[in-house]
């Protein structure tokens, strides 16, 4: 949202008051805050104290290396509801002090300093280095002629610096020069929209900013001040912090230690899934036939989801299985269950009105209420649709009650689709929120009471969602996807794009729809997909009007499909090792070249292609004839697929057959291969084997492989001295391997000389 007209200027119907001049400072050791009184306008006398607006900035810190910015006009309003659950660390304190020339907060190695006096001026500081600065005109109170009030501040932006993130954003990636709206909305993955909005980003200079506001914020990213960014929220008061790095990964530390990790998910999630896909015709013979299909195939499957009409037409949301498709549920689930398939199952928290659960929802204040008392209601979707109101804690338990019972029936996990097209006025919550704020918190309230129902059912590990908005936090309650994506080419490039952007705010875990939703892609589209789809954290195949098993397409995508799945179980020990990570340290599986390259100011702008984890590069082939470009880091990589090597740092252009792509191991990195292809959860230490690739004299690499039950892992050391490879580890059966040369261990060693 914009309040100037160029430089000089406002837009009509605006009344700006900015703060001008500094005229107190206030510390408070003991309760760690620094309070400063700002002025709106230049004060020459005592008469100028009159009739003159006063901004107040409160800075405080809830950790070390972070610090929180509270920018009030008017303080008096009712505390805000909903609010993000930040967690904090309640035994620290920061070090503040104010002295005539102005005041200063450390924490950590992050300080923040204001100047007394006349034109404002406070700046963000890393061990002494400027992250960044809010200036002259950049904290404001804003007021419009319809009585909307408004606050913003701005940061300033240093010349070469990017901002990152801002949620699932299908855009470019970098984000400076556009105007983004924290909003979540169900638009597909071709526009400006997103389904999973968060009002935070990630800087290049090893900083990130958390804008405390659930509701809408928006953000201008050098698109209204251009050597800034500014963000804006409705009302009196405007909260936000700042994360110090110095790193990327440092920052997406702090940050989610405050907003929350992922917690670890079963190891079945990540084999592949596959789907009725939406509206085609299927009852159990069809899915029966799609399973027995991909067993025949050697396709090995992990998961299968019931679509949307599992439930009989207009009745969604009930919970009850179509008996026109579905007569015999139970011994269904039974017989898929037999075959060593988990089942998911589609819902979402629409009820319509010829649901069975309408007017039970409705007789016992269940639904989300207009402020005359009446049901909120649209057409929308589903006839006559109303809203479980998850403010309320008897809604939330009589809802995932419903729920446990399809548990208790077989079903493993859900797909928690929709939470978007939620009012923001006219509405009024049992707990009294502010339905503007609410508007993108409902799908955090509805995804966390089926994910605690999982958790409480299923036990710690064992739960897994597939769903598809959330907003900040919502990396707590995994897995997410990308949404309604296109069968094209174009549209597998915008879905990385929303991949890449989600990992930089902060989400471990991210999947999509390989071939696109929309339409029925072109076998060519198909099989390219295949190979990014099975190199992501999950990997479904699913589809809206058209099915998605690789036999529906041709022979080749069969054996594309065989060929990638089993690559991935292959991968499966590097894989948990970097799902871990997702979970203590909040980094993603699927993380933008920023992450592990930051310091690399040609990898910055990269968003055609990610590392999986820490150690492999990949670049989905995003075009017909199978040309790709690829951006190389330093050093010698090797291909994962045909052991060949490139040299960085530079952009490299190959052409690709169908079934291949680039997919580089990172030189100087020991991935453990598992020896399994038929399913992601098995014991991954048990014969994995240590491949070094281009490890230098005096490398040492420390390998913790995680238990498939989320017990304690296994480790090894793997040293390079001279032309000699010598790894460590159990004394257990595993494997050493440098290039083709493989040798086993004996009682927990094994050596190798290189070539």
């Amino acid at each position: 949202m914009k309040f100037s007209d160029g430089y000089w200027q406002l837009p009509d119907g605006y009344t700006v008051l900015r703060a001008t001049e500094v005229r107190d400072i206030v510390a408070d050791p003991r309760a760690g805050t620094l309070t400063v009184f700002a002025t709106t306008h230049r004060i020459r006398g005592r008469g100028d104290t009159l009739n003159a607006p006063l901004l107040t900035v409160t800075y405080s810190s809830p950790a070390p290396g972070v610090v929180r910015t509270r920018i009030s006009h008017h303080d008096g309003g009712l505390p805000p509801h909903p609010q993000f659950a930040l967690i904090g660390d309640t035994g620290f304190t920061p070090t503040v002090q104010a002295t005539d020339e102005g005041g200063r907060l450390t924490t950590g190695d992050l300080e923040v300093s204001v100047r007394r006096g006349f034109g404002w001026h406070v700046e963000y500081r890393s061990a002494g280095r400027l992250l960044t600065a809010s200036t002259s005109r950049s904290v404001a109170a804003v007021t419009d002629d319809a009585g909307h009030a408004y606050v913003h501040e701005q940061l300033t932006i240093t010349p070469g610096e990017l901002v990152y993130g801002l949620g699932e954003r299908f855009g470019p990636v970098v984000k400076n020069g556009q105007s983004v709206d924290i909003w979540n909305l169900d638009g597909g993955t071709s526009s400006e929209q997103a389904y999973k909005n968060v009002p935070f980003f990630l800087s290049s200079r090893g900083y990130g900013v958390l804008v405390d506001h659930p509701g809408k914020v928006s953000f201008e990213i050098g698109s209204e001040a251009v050597e800034r960014t500014q963000f804006s929220v409705p009302g009196e008061v405007l909260e936000y912090l700042v994360f110090d790095g110095p790193t990327a990964k440092d920052v997406l530390r702090r940050y989610t230690a405050l907003t929350g990790r992922a917690p670890r998910v079963p190891a079945w999630s990540f084999g592949l899934w596959l789907t009725t896909s939406f509206t085609t015709s299927y009852d159990e013979a069809t899915v029966t036939s799609f399973v027995d299909g991909m067993a025949e195939r050697d396709l090995p499957l992990s998961v299968f989801h019931f679509d949307c009409f599992w439930m009989r037409e207009f009745h969604w949301t009930d919970f009850v299985w179509d008996p026109a498709t579905f007569p015999e549920p139970q011994a269904m689930l039974t017989r898929l269950k037999a075959k060593g398939l988990h089942i998911s199952v589609w819902i979402n928290p629409y009820i319509a009105q010829r649901s069975r659960l309408f007017t039970e929802g409705k007789e016992r204040g269940y639904l989300l209420r207009r402020t005359d008392g009446s049901i909120w209601q649209t057409d929308l979707w589903q006839a006559g649709m109303a809203l479980v109101d998850f403010t309320n804690p008897d809604a939330c338990d009589w809802y995932t009650g419903y729920l446990r019972e399809l548990l208790a029936t077989g079903v493993d996990c859900f797909k928690t689709d929709f939470g978007e097209r939620i009012p923001s006025e006219g509405v009024v919550y049992h707990d009294g929120s502010d339905p503007e704020r609410m508007h993108n918190y409902y799908t955090h309230l509805y995804n966390q009471s089926v994910f605690d129902t999982l958790v409480d059912v299923r036990g710690e590990g064992e739960a897994v969602l597939f769903a598809r908005s959330a907003t900040a936090g919502g990396q707590t309650m995994p897995v997410h996807w990308g949404g309604d994506n296109d069968s094209t080419f174009a549209s597998m490039a915008e879905t990385l794009r929303g991949g890449l952007s989600l990992g930089l705010s902060g989400f471990g875990f991210w999947s999509h729809d390989i071939g696109g939703f929309e339409g029925t892609p072109d076998p060519l589209v198909f099989k390219r997909w295949l190979a990014f789809g099975l190199l992501s954290s999950h990997s479904r195949l699913h589809g809206s009007g058209s099915v998605r098993v690789p036999w529906a397409f041709d022979d080749e995508a069969v054996e594309i499909t065989r060929r990638f799945t089993h690559l991935k179980y292959r991968l499966m020990p590097y894989l948990a090792a970097t799902a871990e990570a997702a979970h203590t340290d909040g980094l993603p599986v699927l993380r933008h070249l920023l992450l592990e390259f930051g310091d690399d100011r040609s990898a910055l702008n990269a968003d055609t292609q990610y590392m999986l984890g820490d150690s492999v590069l990949v670049a989905p082939v995003l075009d017909a004839d199978g040309h790709v470009d690829v951006y190389v880091p330093d050093g010698v990589w090797t291909s994962l697929l045909d052991g060949s090597t490139v040299t960085g740092p530079r952009w490299v252009h190959q052409v690709h057959s169908t079934g291949s792509l680039p997919v580089l191991v990172r030189p100087g990195s020991v991935l453990p291969w598992g020896n399994q292809t038929s399913r992601p959860d098995y014991d991954w230490a048990d014969g994995v084997t240590l491949r070094a690739f281009e490890l230098a004299d005096g490398d040492r690499r420390e390998v913790v492989v995680p238990a498939a039950d989320g017990g304690d892992g296994t480790r090894f050391v793997v040293e390079r001295a001279g032309e000699r490879l010598v790894a460590t580890g159990p004394a257990s059966t595993w494997r050493l391997q440098s290039g083709d040369v493989v040798v086993d261990a004996v009682d927990g060693h094994a050596e190798l000389t290189l070539a």
